[in-house]
């Protein structure tokens, strides 16, 4: 299996899952896909997208409602994605996303995680082309030939198509297909599955480190402390780094 396999199967166990995290974060998609391409999910692929993803965290269909109709009053301030670099200990490089309606409050609170941990905020270009950025599909597997869909995919820039397995709340195991392509391949796939009536669970794009460093315990946990003040920030939408990540 590829790097997409594996980062996959190590960010399955992190903490940023918690559902409480993931509708803010969904919230926040909404606003900006409203405010990019309208509320009508049939004329925005990228509103489409995310509602398909508050579907896959069970996100209640009333919430869904209400940020949309609330992304559509003008009077409502913009977020906009800002993407920070930096360094924890330990040569660790580190690439948060964040999705913020006031920049000075989330660089004022990104810095401040960097210096209590003993970190460095870099500059913008420092680290982001240490990652590969990425875009996934989650569909539905049933009676998928997995090598025929990569053929015909294959065009569209798709690197890694696998198997996935999680765990619904009775402890029920469900299998899904993962597919891994290049940022900009997103929309030329999700409409590839779209016009072949391939059920897509979720969506999104991720940054895949392409080389990762292995710590000691103690070394990792002094990452760890400024990546859980990162993660539990609510601008903050993902954060990446190099740091090994048990797959166990």
């Amino acid at each position: 299996m590829g790097r997409a396999f594996e980062f996959r199967k190590a960010r399955k166990m992190k903490r940023w899952s918690a559902m409480s995290k993931a509708f803010t974060r969904i919230g926040k998609d909404i606003v900006m896909a409203v405010k990019e391409g309208g509320p009508d999910p049939d004329s925005n692929s990228r509103l489409r997208a995310v509602i398909q993803n508050a579907k896959a965290v069970n996100m209640p269909k009333d919430n869904v409602e209400r940020a949309i109709k609330r992304a559509s009053d003008k009077s409502l301030g913009d977020f906009k994605e800002v993407l920070f670099e930096g360094y924890a200990q330990h040569g660790i490089a580190v690439l948060i996303e964040t999705a913020t309606d006031n920049n000075t409050r989330t660089v004022a609170n990104v810095r401040s995680y960097f210096n209590k941990t003993d970190g460095s905020l870099g500059t913008s270009g420092s680290v982001v082309f240490m990652f590969d950025h990425t875009c996934n599909f989650k569909i539905k597997g049933d009676d998928l030939d997995l090598e025929e869909l990569e053929l015909e995919l294959i065009d569209s820039g798709v690197e890694e198509i696998f198997e996935d397995t999680d765990e619904d709340e009775n402890g029920v195991e469900h299998t899904s297909v993962m597919v891994y392509a290049p940022f900009e391949s997103f929309g030329k796939i999700q409409a590839y599955l779209e016009e072949n009536n391939i059920e897509i669970i979720s969506s999104g794009f991720e940054r895949i480190p392409q080389v990762t460093k292995k710590l000691t315990p103690e070394q990792a946990e002094d990452v760890e402390k400024l990546l859980e003040k990162l993660e539990e920030d609510d601008d903050v939408q993902n954060v990446y780094h190099t740091m090994e990540e048990s797959v166990d």
